[in-house]
């Protein structure tokens, strides 16, 4: 706070913090920016990039949480941005592509999350790079064709990544064709001029992905990290965790969980209100008792806060959330990313690399797979874990099918005859020694001694 106010000071002139107000924090988000392009500043830092990576994100980290403050104080109408704004903005490889692009994006923002507006526009913006590298010549989407497409997508299965030196994941090489599909689509059919004008990309154009079984937690191993989940020292990751344990709600939905979401059955029995999430539906679930004690702790210690509501990014409404500190909405690397590697480290849930072996979301697997074990309805499962269609609790249901187990059990368990009479006969000393000389001549044609 010290550092961002004496900058507005010395930039603007404002003493008064009561003063201040967004165009302030705006000016000096871009006096930050303007400092990075001077000539000398290798003579500061080194070198220009040097001050992009190091000095300059740390200052607009520092103004972040200025406009923070501002927010709850009342000094500002929008509140804080979720994702950190970008240094500054890169021109365009191809600019009269990416004004279509920015156009596109547009129109689409009114009725998409802000976060799938960011990776619809990251997904272009890969595209036209991968464009620039391999057919320069390309400076218009009406030139853009389908093999084109099928370059990108061969590229992206097979160059690997800056950062880790492997191959771009098959969800995210999904992700990146759906949103290359929704683009050519959506300008098709509104009958845009300087694009293809009809769908590049289809849906058998998607990298089909595995169907894994879903991985819950043994019974062994959850003994053991509750016991170190219990042990947290943090309210806010001890109760995310129990949460997750004891109703299997997703992260996002658990992270944006409001203050007033608990309260009773007419039995007593707690019940949580989990808000919209992946299916776009609210949801009201029983919840153990160790958890919902877990959550009164975090709601008596956020009942005095006095921080203004946030902006739900998927409902759009103000909300009280109850994962909050310091005014920020916490977030999920800290309430379960943090907290798991603890819990599993002092459990002893490790692989070789000191990695936790479990996730938060095989929380939802455990849960899934208890109820379908211990005999739940389809439609529990479905109404407990949020699914839209019955196929994907039926995927619990299947692996915890009682008669697969009855079967196998039956065949192939301690005991099973798996081999007719001889066998037996064989197993527990039966035969003849006529017949064991038969045996041991190998005949296959003959009928053997009586």
């Amino acid at each position: 706070m010290q550092w961002a106010i004496g900058r507005i000071a010395l930039l603007a002139g404002v003493r008064d913090p009561a003063a201040l107000r967004a165009e302030h924090i705006d000016d000096l988000l871009a006096a930050i920016r303007r400092f990075g392009e001077r000539d000398d500043v290798g003579d500061f830092y080194g070198s220009a990039e040097r001050y992009r990576v190091s000095p300059s994100k740390a200052w607009i980290t520092h103004v972040g949480q200025l406009r923070l403050v501002l927010y709850h104080r009342g000094q500002t109408a929008d509140p804080p941005r979720k994702v950190m704004p970008a240094y500054a903005a890169r021109p365009p490889l191809q600019p009269a592509m990416q004004a279509v692009v920015d156009r596109w994006l547009a129109i689409r923002r009114p009725t998409l999350r802000p976060s799938t507006v960011y990776h619809l526009g990251l997904a272009l913006r890969r595209f036209l790079e991968h464009l620039a590298v391999i057919r320069p010549e390309v400076a218009s989407f009406a030139a853009v064709t389908r093999d084109h497409v099928v370059g990108f997508m061969e590229a992206m299965a097979t160059e690997p990544l800056t950062s880790t030196g492997r191959p771009l994941s098959i969800q995210t090489r999904r992700d990146r064709i759906s949103g290359l599909g929704q683009f050519f689509r959506d300008t098709a059919v509104w009958g845009w001029g300087g694009v293809p004008g009809r769908p590049l990309v289809e849906q058998r154009d998607l990298p089909r992905p595995p169907a894994s079984v879903p991985r819950f937690i043994p019974e062994d191993e959850l003994a053991k990290l509750m016991s170190e989940i219990r042990a947290l020292g943090c309210p806010f990751q001890r109760a995310a965790l129990l949460i997750a344990r004891w109703c299997g709600a997703r992260r996002g939905e658990i992270r944006r969980l409001a203050i007033d979401c608990l309260d009773r059955y007419p039995d007593g029995t707690a019940r949580l209100r989990i808000p919209a999430g992946k299916t776009g539906r609210e949801r009201m679930v029983p919840l153990h008792e160790e958890a919902a004690e877990a959550l009164r702790t975090v709601i008596a210690l956020r009942a005095k806060g006095v921080e203004r509501a946030l902006v739900d990014e998927r409902t759009g409404a103000p909300v009280r959330f109850l994962f909050v500190m310091y005014g920020k909405l916490l977030s999920d690397f800290y309430l379960f990313e943090t907290a798991l590697q603890k819990a599993c480290t002092a459990a002893g849930l490790i692989d070789a690399a000191g990695r936790g072996t479990v996730s938060a979301h095989r929380f939802r697997h455990t849960v899934g797979t208890q109820l379908a074990e211990r005999g739940a309805k389809l439609r529990t499962i479905m109404s407990v874990l949020g699914h839209q269609s019955p196929a994907m609790s039926m995927v619990y249901a299947r692996i915890s099918d009682p008669e697969v187990l009855r079967d196998y059990q039956a065949v192939l368990g301690p005991g099973a005859v798996i081999a007719g009479p001889g066998a037996e006969a064989v197993r527990v000393g039966a035969l003849s020694p006529s017949a064991i000389d038969w045996l041991k001549s190998k005949r296959c044609v003959t009928t053997p001694p009586t």
